[in-house]
């Protein structure tokens, strides 16, 4: 089968990847990559004429049809670690709370997926309902690791903070200081701590690192099983993984810096602490262990941020998220419905590192 199909590029992903010479030649080769693709899995593109396709931070997602004419989607990532290991997790999960994935490409970091509604995520769900099915997916997600050879493919969560131990305090040297010094040893302490905690606690299990709400969506309905089911009925599963192995504790951190305009106007720091209690509580998990991983988690973005132009706004969302969590709103920040949200391109944080 040889179908050629014109396939348009979204523009806020060509802008995002022309800024490098890595970036450019990955989109020069792009067409070519879904092209090799369509027809290797003899794939029909279900796009109106003249129609982008989805994307994300890292990829697009291309709506096709299979030989059979069942639905499907086509997923073309940027060659980053993250992209490469997530056939990995899909495989692990096999569907069940997760994306299904039907074949993958290594060399392309190519897969083809089920085809969930982009249309119905848990950004727009109520924060109740969006605990409960988030805390439902967790618990389906987290595989304790087994005798299966990907498991050797995941860096440790734990692993992780001992590098920051080492790599935020150059970073806050570097970027000139650019928050109080007790703000970087609250994160510190959390990496010390649940570095070396997160080795010994033998609860190791598959963590989606990326789990925000938009990395949730919905399954049509004509094949709503293995997922988590919310009040319309619909089913959901999780997108995007982001795979690590490590406390479960970890994947809390990117709901608190999501939705800030969700939390109530008359305390949104008392609001803030108690999503993390509730999701926590949704997905069997320890609330003090989540809102310190999102301490660290949200000091690393507040740094990655300062390090690149144009992230005034994100840097400040992370700080306000980070101080608050760490128990003192740092002075001078806007108020948290003045913040902006991440973006939609990027989810819960444009950091490399999760």
């Amino acid at each position: 089968m040889n179908v050629r199909s014109t396939v348009l590029i979204p523009p806020a992903l060509s802008v995002r990847y022309s800024r490098d010479s890595a970036g450019r030649a990955w989109l020069g080769s792009l067409p070519g990559l879904i092209q090799g693709r369509l027809e290797h899995w003899e794939l029909t593109v279900d796009l109106p004429a003249g129609a982008s396709p989805w994307h994300g931070h890292g990829g697009v997602v291309i709506p096709v049809g299979l030989p059979d004419g069942s639905p499907a989607a086509l997923k073309v990532a940027f060659p980053h670690d993250e992209a490469r290991l997530e056939r990995h997790a899909l495989a692990l999960w096999g569907g069940a709370g997760a994306v299904r994935m039907l074949d993958a490409d290594a060399g392309t970091c190519a897969m083809l997926l089920e085809r969930l509604d982009a249309g119905s995520s848990l950004q727009t769900v109520q924060m109740d309902e969006a605990a409960a099915v988030w805390g439902s997916l967790v618990r389906q997600l987290s595989l304790v690791p087994d005798h299966r050879p990907a498991w050797q493919e995941f860096d440790h969560i734990a692993g992780r903070a001992e590098q920051w131990s080492d790599d935020l305090p150059a970073d806050w040297e570097q970027q000139g200081r650019p928050f109080p010094r007790w703000l970087l040893e609250a994160a510190l302490e959390v990496c010390q701590t649940r570095g070396a905690v997160g080795r010994r606690a033998g609860r190791d299990v598959l963590v989606h690192t990326d789990f925000h709400f938009m990395n949730i969506l919905a399954r049509p309905r004509a094949s709503a099983a293995d997922g988590a089911g919310g009040s319309a009925g619909l089913s959901y599963v999780a997108i995007d993984p982001q795979p690590m192995i490590g406390e479960p504790e970890f994947a809390v951190a990117p709901l608190l810096w999501n939705r800030l305009g969700d939390l109530p106007r008359s305390d949104p720091a008392a609001g803030l602490n108690q999503r993390c209690l509730d999701f926590s509580a949704a997905a069997g998990l320890d609330a003090d262990a989540a809102r310190q991983w999102a301490v660290a988690r949200e000091v690393e973005n507040a740094l990655w941020y300062a390090s690149r132009p144009g992230h005034r706004g994100d840097m400040q969302r992370s700080l306000w998220v980070a101080s608050t969590l760490a128990g003192q709103t740092l002075d001078g920040l806007p108020a948290a419905h003045d913040l902006p949200e991440p973006s939609a391109a990027s989810g819960g944080s444009v950091s490399p590192r999760p």
